[in-house]
């Protein structure tokens, strides 16, 4: 058995709650045997379980320090994923063991970060990936030309949600440099065109439940509108992990990775300081 550590800021939330489930999912339906062991938080969080009641609840050995995880674990996961000021912190820690690791969405606070996190893992030749679960949407899985697209989604803040719209964008784009970014917005929705030398993206945001959909224009007739159905793509994202741990290949560039934190910057620039032309910087 491949035993895996989470590294948490605090560990029970959302993602490590469901990865649980869906690793043990994965490793059968890919006939591999990987399985969370380990686990360590920074914090205890109000409303939250405390980290030892939760890991004995899930059968998880709590581990007192990162060090101590990384030493135990053949493969690691980041989370933190509402946190990802930690990531730096947590990343020059863990990925001088070596171990294969995935970092949860969003990756880093900034492009400049994320460039520090990919150094890291470089001076250590550890190999990482990260991504938002809406890559792996199936129905964004097949276009291969895409001319323009819309996107729209919702959650509880732009700032940690878009990063969804904006990974489907640069999957969609495959990893174009994006120019400039034409931020529209107001307290609670948002509307963000990203121009592009022959294309553009236009990302719509609301602090509401409204669900994912992308509408794709290619060279058929008609534009294609698809609702993004739950329920999929956090299983196919895993079985990636799962690949990526068992292969030490990285499943896209991460030169991708770097095009989403570029354009997320110039977003939140125009945001921060009421811009609303705001160039893309170069990755």
């Amino acid at each position: 058995m491949k035993k895996i550590g989470i590294i948490d800021y605090f560990i029970d939330e959302w993602h490590s709650n469901t990865y649980l489930g869906l690793f043990e999912k994965a490793s059968q339906a890919l006939g591999v045997d990987y399985k969370v062991v380990y686990g360590y938080a920074e914090v205890e969080q109000d409303g939250k379980m405390r980290t030892d009641d939760w890991c004995a609840k899930n059968n998880v050995i709590r581990c007192n320090t990162i060090e101590e995880l990384c030493e135990k674990s053949d493969n690691i996961l980041i989370l933190a994923p509402a946190n990802p000021e930690t990531h730096l912190r947590y990343a020059e820690a863990a990925l001088k063991y070596g171990k294969t690791t995935y970092i949860d969405k969003t990756f880093a606070p900034d492009l400049e970060t994320a460039k520090a996190i990919f150094a890291v893992a470089e001076k250590y030749n550890t190999k990482i990936f990260t991504s938002s679960a809406l890559r792996y949407a199936e129905e964004i899985a097949d276009y291969t030309d895409v001319k323009n697209v819309m996107i729209k989604g919702g959650g509880r803040s732009l700032e940690e949600y878009i990063i969804h719209q904006i990974e489907m964008a640069v999957k969609l784009t495959k990893g174009e440099q994006a120019k400039l970014a034409h931020v529209f917005s107001g307290d609670k929705q948002s509307t963000i065109v990203l121009e592009y030398a022959g294309r553009t993206v236009t990302l719509s945001y609301s602090n509401s439940g409204w669900g994912f959909s992308v509408d794709v224009e290619t060279d058929k007739a008609n534009c294609e509108y698809k609702n993004v159905e739950k329920g999929t793509e956090f299983y196919r994202l895993v079985e990636s992990i799962v690949k990526f741990f068992e292969t030490n290949e990285e499943p896209f560039d991460k030169k991708e990775t770097l095009a989403v934190l570029a354009i997320r910057d110039a977003i939140m620039k125009g945001i921060s300081n009421g811009e609303k032309t705001i160039p893309v910087e170069n990755y």
